[in-house]
């Protein structure tokens, strides 16, 4: 064979080598993405049914978390109820046996002062009467003429003294310190915030504000309910899109 032709020949032969080995690596490269492909779409599949059974888990879970708050919330409100009923039953039976008795309600009252002072703390039996008289009708205010410092007032009704005693702190740079004297009812109510009147009144006041709170989380307990659920129904179409 002439040199010229076996020198194409072998040209040939090199060329269909490379030929070869570059349609071997495309060959091995398309096989490689086709597993890859492949892994990548089981792997989604995964991940969108690890997806959908944790929304399924969140809905439950939330669901019971939602019955559960409202099962405590009732059974709160009846507790406060029956609380509530018991303390006004409680107040009326003691106001009925205190009016009863003959004995007028009086209080003894005591702030501090010196002998020598003539203001006697602060105190007269004018002022006295304007800071008591809010609490109701008060019949005597006898300030001690021997003892500074002291005074008795006597109330037309227990429950008027019962707010004073309560209630009343006197004058903010001489404060009062007040104690039963005569006409102390016999059971004693649980004690009320400072500027709050105890009364059957107030009591189902305090009972529908707290009812009305209650509601209110009632309200938010299901808002954040429906937001649970609309943030699910997101991430399923998302995953739909996707």
């Amino acid at each position: 064979m002439p040199l010229k032709l076996l020198k194409k020949h072998k040209q040939a032969e090199e060329r269909n080598r490379k030929l070869d080995d570059k349609r071997k690596k495309i060959k091995l490269d398309l096989e490689t993405r086709e597993r890859q492909a492949e892994a990548q779409s089981q792997e989604e599949v995964q991940i969108t049914r690890t997806l959908e059974e944790e929304i399924a888990r969140l809905r439950e879970e939330g669901s019971r978390q939602l019955e559960e708050e409202q099962r405590l919330i009732r059974e709160q409100i009846q507790r406060e109820r029956e609380a509530q009923l018991q303390q006004t039953g409680d107040y009326t039976q003691r106001m009925e046996r205190c009016s009863k008795s003959n004995v007028t309600p009086k209080l003894k009252l005591k702030w501090k002062c010196k002998k020598e002072d003539e203001a006697n703390g602060g105190y007269s039996q004018d002022i006295l009467l304007r800071l008591l008289q809010k609490y109701g009708d008060v019949l005597n205010v006898i300030v001690s003429s021997k003892k500074k410092g002291s005074a008795v007032v006597e109330f037309a009704t227990v429950r008027s003294a019962e707010l004073a005693f309560k209630n009343e702190i006197g004058l903010s740079g001489n404060p009062l310190k007040i104690s039963w004297l005569e006409g102390q009812p016999e059971v004693i109510a649980p004690a009320s915030q400072p500027g709050q009147f105890v009364s059957s009144q107030g009591s189902l006041t305090n009972e529908r504000d707290y009812e009305s709170v209650v509601m209110m989380r009632m309200r938010q307990a299901a808002e954040r309910q429906r937001l649970i659920e609309q943030m699910q129904r997101e991430d399923e179409e998302d995953t739909a899109r996707s």
